[in-house]
């Protein structure tokens, strides 16, 4: 079959890296798939067009809204990937959520990355409960040999000769407010004048350009609170490693690509207790959930302090991933799930 995937497609953002990985499992199956970025159509009529000239078999997007919504002017058959934006943040919106009701009525199946965001898609629109198919995200290692820490730490103006001595908490986001990566520069700003050692180091591509604005100006009013300009998955996941711990700080997700890569990559994950974390982080078993700033230094220090605890955490997050999060069980869902779109 010939396929066309819509996705968005900001450069290194956790869409981009799941839409390539899921291009993969297609093409490896034997079938041709053009990926494209929704940004490059602004009605369904212009994607209809484009699926009648080049002869597409069928159609795979990603977001209900974002994506699918493109795919309502045509009689081609398609599947949707859910995303934490469609069912925590879209549905809120009357005129989104009818239009997201057309798509997954339309589509041949959809699927949630979590039974949880399968259940909060159902209770929206119980009637195609039953199309809805529950695959977790596939995590794999693709640690950058050639990645040097103290170079990364100078990018973002840190000077140190022994960075092991630093306490480095990576938060990894795109810059977008429901991200929220301002949520934890006052108390971590504040903790760094008490302990000299600990920095927070906030990466990611630059989604929203007035956001980003925000975001490094209040950087720069703050201590021990540094930006990194974006990089490659596998310069990420090298930082991710020779970092202290992993910090999740946004108001809502769907499943953290880079809560998972951490946990992967034995590394403790602190992350906000909202429900898209909650489900893949168990509190003091497999990471650690903070629901106030305040809460997240206390676990930070508990954290550098216990270090019996630290290892209970990344032996049991490693085992969840191993078991939970296969790629080879993520390409045999799509690989089957693309027949139904003959």
């Amino acid at each position: 079959m010939k396929l066309l995937f819509l996705a968005c497609l900001t450069p290194r953002s956790g869409n981009y890296t799941t839409a390539a990985r899921l291009r993969e499992y297609i093409e490896a199956a034997g079938h041709i798939c053009c990926l494209r970025d929704v940004a490059d159509f602004k009605t369904p009529e212009e994607v209809t067009h484009l699926i009648l000239e080049e002869e597409f078999d069928g159609c795979l997007a990603i977001h209900l809204y974002k994506g699918g919504r493109l795919l309502l002017g045509t009689s081609a058959p398609f599947g949707v990937v859910l995303g934490g934006t469609d069912i925590n943040e879209d549905v809120k919106y009357e005129v989104k959520r009818e239009v997201m009701g057309k798509v997954i009525q339309k589509a041949r199946f959809a699927v949630a990355f979590s039974s949880e965001l399968k259940e909060a898609a159902a209770a929206f629109w119980p009637l195609h409960r039953n199309k809805i198919y529950v695959q977790a995200q596939g995590i794999e290692a693709k640690v950058c040999p050639s990645f040097k820490m103290s170079e990364f730490l100078q990018s973002t103006g840190l000077t140190c000769n022994h960075f092991e001595d630093l306490h480095i908490f990576l938060l990894v986001c795109g810059m977008r407010r429901v991200k929220d990566p301002l949520y934890l520069v006052k108390v971590f700003s504040e903790w760094h004048l008490e302990d000299p050692s600990v920095y927070l180091i906030i990466i990611g591509p630059e989604i929203d350009p007035a956001f980003t604005e925000e975001v490094t100006s209040s950087v720069k009013r703050a201590n021990g609170v540094l930006l990194a300009s974006e990089r490659p998955q596998g310069e990420l996941q090298a930082a991710m490693k020779t970092s202290f711990a992993l910090v999740n700080s946004s108001i809502s997700e769907g499943m953290s690509a880079a809560v998972l890569e951490a946990m992967n990559l034995n590394v403790p994950v602190l992350a906000r207790n909202i429900p898209g974390n909650a489900s893949i982080v168990k509190h003091e078993e497999t990471g650690l959930l903070f629901s106030s700033p305040q809460e997240f230094i206390q676990l930070s220090k508990k954290l550098m302090q216990d270090a019996s605890l630290r290892q209970r955490l990344v032996v049991n997050a490693k085992a969840y991933v191993t078991e939970r999060h296969s790629t080879d069980n993520e390409r045999s869902t799509y690989q089957q799930l693309i027949h139904l779109l003959k």
